[in-house]
């Protein structure tokens, strides 16, 4: 057992299934073979500037760049000098090729309503908002906030913004007026793009009126643009408020791109901080939007003819870079869906791989246990045929969740790239790539060309090979964040100063024998029990290998003699009954998975578990509730507060 001192993480699970990628997706893919992305990966190890250089040839360059990297840490400079605009490489770049007429964005509404948009159809939109923005007076550097539905305005405001030179920050179309208003003020926002409403089940999300209140504390915010997307009524303010479709029937389709300098914000995307105030993570121009769409194609191995859907909301990071700007950059078809999995019923995801012959599809673990929650009958109904590779994203997938997306969705046909990424990261980081990793069930498998990970214990060393500890990066890569917007100190000191000259992840992992990377949680989600450090993950995914249950978070509680005492919230499968007899089985289950030391002390059953709306279980607010403390911190993601009050009734 790993002592207390050195920081290293006890590793319990033990996951030794292997599964190849098929012979005939290997064979068709861009790296088709382990020899492949071993020599992909060295050539970037050993000439990192030499490596993205030759591949920054592949976007389109207004002024070539001077040099390739310039690294005065913790702050990057990518492709220094030169001048290009994601909005020409997502758009422009395909105007004269077959491509042109190919279909951009596939849109299927909540309530069935659909729409296409080609790439010419998509730049012809994109321009004429992008002369409405001018019109309103936005310029090179202004901030412009959106608050809206997930419906293609959200990707052609975006395009619009990056055309022009905007500064984008979206907000994820559920926040409160509080929270609008908090990013608003950060980033000294001018402009504001909202709906009048959005659909999520079956009901109208007041968007417009959310956005009232919000601008009521927005000193900053001098216009807004509303978009008519469900019809209800809403207030106008004169001078303040505009539609969208009026000011776009006036506009010119004529709008040149403009050169933009590599290291020109293109958007800042708030994250929560444990502190309770949200972090402006800032993106940049070149370097976000090469990496974007190289990462796009190595990992979905993506082809001219394919359909390829990204479940994630445009709010969060994995929509801006994999359903909006890498695919866009990649000349992909990319799907957006507007509502929930579960609307009109828990089929609904499966008819929109059948309907659009959906052929990659990536979505969240979290996603995967509600489907498994809701049972087979609902995948059974459709032909997923199609589907030839399925990714997961927001956080690790347990062994036996894996197991059933690869049988039950893939057919036991499609690879699966489990990809571990951040925020900050701007694009994924570790993941098998479908042609050429045989993959574990729950590891992320191997560093990307560019990536150079270690894992050090708190003592800043390296750990053993199997022993966890803080993952760190050791080298900058194009697509990182350029700071905190407006703070470049809380940078400095949030991601560079534990761990002197590596980026610290704020993860926990691991790294086998044979180099695949395991990761345990976040740095805090460790529980220390008995002076050895548990990863909270393998307590989970012991949990949810045993039939009753759905989902599990585990979380540590003061303990007088053990320092801390293993708590776990369970929700149950909907063929179980919760209760002491349930109880006492999971305790000998997870004895039996992993051992006596990680046993819980108390089980907690309830019938859902505190998520933010991107699907991320939020486990510092269950460890209030497991030491009796009052929650602290910023809770503006999270999606349902009547869980915590359910949650709080049921302490015992």
């Amino acid at each position: 057992m790993a002592d207390e001192q050195s920081g290293q993480i006890v590793n319990v699970m033990k996951e030794s299934r292997l599964f190849p990628p098929p012979a005939e997706f290997a064979a068709k893919a861009r790296i088709g073979s382990a020899e492949a992305y071993e020599q992909l990966w060295n050539e970037a190890a050993k000439d990192i500037e030499g490596f993205w250089g030759k591949m920054a040839d592949e976007l389109h360059w207004f002024k070539p760049f001077e040099k390739v990297l310039q690294w005065d840490e913790p702050f990057a400079q990518w492709f220094a000098g030169g001048q290009t605009n994601v909005s020409y490489n997502c758009l422009d770049a395909h105007l004269g090729t077959p491509r042109a007429n190919k279909a951009a964005l596939v849109w299927e509404g909540e309530p069935g309503d659909s729409r296409v948009l080609t790439y010419q159809m998509l730049h012809r939109e994109v321009c004429k908002f992008a002369n409405v923005l001018k019109k309103l007076g936005i310029q090179k550097g202004d901030v412009v906030a959106l608050y809206m539905p997930m419906v293609p305005e959200l990707a052609i405001a975006m395009l619009a913004c990056a055309r022009i030179g905007a500064v984008h920050s979206v907000v994820f179309g559920g926040f409160s007026a509080e929270a609008i208003a908090d990013r608003n003020n950060d980033a000294s926002a001018k402009l504001q793009i909202t709906a009048d409403g959005g659909w999520r089940r079956g009901k109208q999300l007041p968007l417009k009126e959310t956005v009232d209140e919000a601008l009521a504390k927005s000193p900053t915010v001098e216009k807004c643009v509303v978009l008519n997307r469900i019809g209800c009524e809403v207030s106008m303010q004169e001078g303040r408020d505009f539609w969208w479709h009026e000011l776009m029937e006036e506009a010119s389709a004529d709008c040149p791109a403009e050169p933009m300098d590599s290291e020109a914000p293109l958007f800042i995307l708030y994250t929560s901080g444990s502190t309770g105030k949200p972090k402006g993570i800032k993106h940049t121009t070149a370097g976000y939007n090469l990496y974007a769409k190289k990462t796009t194609e190595w990992v979905f191995d993506v082809r001219d003819e394919d359909v390829y859907w990204c479940t994630a909301d445009i709010g969060w990071i994995t929509g801006h870079s994999y359903i909006v700007y890498g695919p866009l950059t990649a000349g992909v078809t990319s799907l957006m869906y507007e509502g929930a999995p579960n609307w009109p019923d828990e089929g609904r995801f499966w008819e929109i791989i059948e309907k659009y012959r959906v052929n990659i599809f990536y979505t969240a673990p979290t996603a995967i246990r509600a489907f498994i929650k809701w049972g087979d009958q609902w995948v059974e109904k459709c032909d997923l045929s199609s589907l030839r590779l399925l990714g997961t994203v927001g956080e690790g997938i347990n062994p036996e969740a894996w197991m059933w997306y690869h049988e039950k969705i893939g057919g036991g046909r499609c690879p699966i790239v489990d990809t571990w990424w951040q925020t900050e990261t701007g694009g994924i980081m570790m993941t098998p790539l479908p042609g050429a990793t045989a993959t574990k069930p729950g590891s992320c498998c191997k560093p990307l060309p560019g990536i150079i990970p270690e894992i050090v214990g708190e003592d800043r060393k390296p750990v053993p090979t199997g022993s966890g500890g803080w993952l760190t990066i050791t080298q900058p890569w194009p697509a990182m964040l350029r700071g905190i917007w407006g703070d470049d100190e809380r940078y400095q000191a949030q991601y560079w100063a534990d761990v002197p000259g590596k980026y610290l992840c704020g993860d926990n992992a691991r790294c086998d024998e044979d180099g695949y990377y395991w990761i345990m949680g976040r740095i805090d989600d460790v529980l220390n029990v008995s002076g050895h450090r548990l990863s909270t993950i393998e307590i989970e995914s012991a949990l949810v290998s045993h039939p009753a249950v759905a989902e599990a978070a585990a979380v540590g509680r003061p303990h007088d003699l053990k320092g801390e005492a293993v708590a776990v919230f369970v929700t149950v499968a909907s063929d179980f009954e919760p209760g002491e007899e349930l109880r006492k089985e999971l305790k000998l289950h997870v004895r039996k998975e992993i051992g006596a030391l990680a046993v819980p002390d108390d089980i907690r059953f309830t019938n859902a578990l505190p998520k933010t709306r991107s699907g991320k279980i939020m486990r510092r607010l269950l460890r209030d509730i497991a030491a009796g403390r009052q929650t602290v911190g910023d809770t503006t993601t999270l999606e349902d507060y009547s869980v915590l009050a359910k949650l709080r009734q049921d302490e015992d």
